[in-house]
């Protein structure tokens, strides 16, 4: 079993808004997606998707979008992005998807050895929060990472790895330590995966290293439309 992650698919089969308007790397890009998944991927395999899924106000908007995501090989693995409007009740989602797409929220899930999990976050600050609303969503965030991770834990049962999702970047440009990252720290996190970030302006490295823990930004755009790998059972 191999783990791929990708984010910020954008599907927008049941709502008009293309996302060509964007730039040449959003050309064309879900057949790419599909053409470069349906060769890596076998049908064991997990993928997760780090948010911002579908364009879709409404989940019964969300039908043709998940029916691509279906079509897809291997099981797949959700969270919540900024732009996932649709996403109601985790109850209501979950009744609303596939068998195979699995949606996480203040919770976790294991595959063998692998136990994952995830939250939205939200955007660290350079230096100060912009407003106390701001404040009180990156505290009601850290929160529900807290969460996560807690149900991550309590999965665990002898040398399983913890990869988590978190939808924005879990540090602001200085990569500064924060109270994401010393979550991150406290549960002894193996892997983080996120995205968000989008255009040719972002200087930020696709995989990297911080605090002894390994990153991936898997935006669909910055990796060409590739899935990334994670995790590989055969080179354990």
């Amino acid at each position: 079993m191999r783990i791929f992650a990708i984010s910020d698919l954008h599907l927008s089969f049941g709502s008009n808004k293309p996302m060509h308007v964007f730039g040449g790397n959003w050309q064309n890009y879900l057949e790419k997606i599909e053409t470069n998944w349906q060769k890596q991927v076998q049908e064991n395999d997990i993928v997760l998707i780090a948010g911002d899924i579908s364009w879709a106000m409404k989940l019964e908007q969300t039908v043709e979008d998940f029916k691509f995501l279906n079509s897809l090989k291997g099981r797949k693995i959700i969270i919540r992005g900024n732009h996932d409007y649709w996403w109601s009740s985790i109850s209501a989602v979950r009744n609303a998807l596939p068998e195979n797409i699995f949606a996480i929220q203040n919770d976790a899930i294991k595959f063998n050895n692998y136990i994952i999990c995830g939250t939205r976050g939200w955007t660290v600050p350079e230096k100060e929060f912009e407003s106390e609303q701001d404040k009180k969503i990156f505290q009601r965030e850290v929160i529900r990472l807290d969460l996560t991770l807690q149900s991550a834990v309590k999965l665990k049962k002898g040398n399983e790895e913890i990869i988590c999702m978190i939808h924005y970047p879990p540090f602001n440009s200085r990569r500064e330590v924060n109270d994401f990252t010393k979550l991150f720290d406290k549960y002894n996190v193996d892997k983080v995966v996120f995205g968000h970030l989008h255009g040719k302006k972002i200087k930020s490295s696709l995989i990297f290293n911080f605090n002894k823990r390994k990153y991936f930004l898997t935006s669909c755009d910055l990796v060409n439309n590739n899935l990334v790998l994670i995790a590989d059972d055969e080179k354990l």
